[in-house]
């Protein structure tokens, strides 16, 4: 059910009707004699996001993958974006400061970006650039930066953007140079930034997938471990329409 929840980006309430009425969703849950109501699946979300059960989950996920071959091979790329969540009784355009808190979320805060004020939650994501599988993830505030979650291994080739510049990762460090001031990058420096760029652009397809396709940009919950479980199911999501290439 939380499949499909995530799937069709459906509130609890919503999720319970529509598993209930319609046969398509009866036929994926297996005909089963009753449904869950949506206590229930409140209900075990929330345990899911107290005990951590939710990366129990996701490591057997990777195992699975990894049984049947799909193993990291040409290097991972690594970034972030912005899971934005309702600020309460501010605007969610408003400037970040100490004047700008919430009631309404516990864990969310405030960011900037180009310009452009965020509240919310961040998805840390690092995705296999053989396969296309996300392969690992983590969410935090979204004023926690880039650099400070390191997702790479040992070993492995991580291409990264420029906002990870000076975080050296477990592996081999791909990571996009920025210019200092008065000082731009030499020929060598531009193409080597435009040789990463290409091997880590695939890397932004799993976030339009889950924003655009999922509607998981944008959720309700108030804390860092219910969001984490929310866009775990996302991402899983995300394996099932990837399969279809696989």
């Amino acid at each position: 059910m939380l499949v499909l929840q995530a799937w069709y980006g459906l509130s609890d309430p919503e999720l319970e009707r529509q598993a209930t009425d319609r046969i398509s969703f009866r036929r994926f849950l297996g005909y089963l004699e009753s449904i869950s109501d949506s206590t229930t699946v409140w209900l075990f979300r929330e345990r899911l996001a107290e005990t951590g059960r939710d990366r129990l989950l996701w490591a057997e996920l990777q195992r699975q993958l990894d049984e049947k071959g799909l193993q990291v091979k040409k290097g991972v790329a690594q970034d972030a974006s912005f899971t934005t969540s309702d600020p309460g009784h501010a605007r969610a355009d408003k400037p970040r400061g100490d004047e700008a808190q919430t009631r309404r979320s516990r864990d969310g805060a405030w960011t900037k970006k180009g310009g452009k004020s965020f509240f919310g939650y961040k998805l840390h994501m690092k995705m296999d650039l053989n396969h296309g599988l996300i392969r690992c993830l983590e969410a935090t505030a979204a004023n926690v930066h880039d650099g400070r979650v390191n997702l790479s291994r040992p070993g492995e080739a991580v291409y990264r953007d420029k906002g990870y510049q000076g975080v050296e990762p477990r592996g081999w460090d791909a990571s996009m140079r920025r210019g200092a001031r008065g000082r731009p990058h030499c020929i060598w420096g531009r193409l080597r930034n435009r040789r990463i760029s290409r091997k880590r652009c695939p890397g932004e397809r799993p976030f339009a997938v889950i924003k655009r396709v999922f509607g998981s940009g944008y959720v309700l919950v108030t804390s860092v471990p219910r969001v984490r479980v929310k866009l775990v199911f996302a991402c899983l999501c995300f394996y099932l329409l990837r399969r279809c290439g696989l």
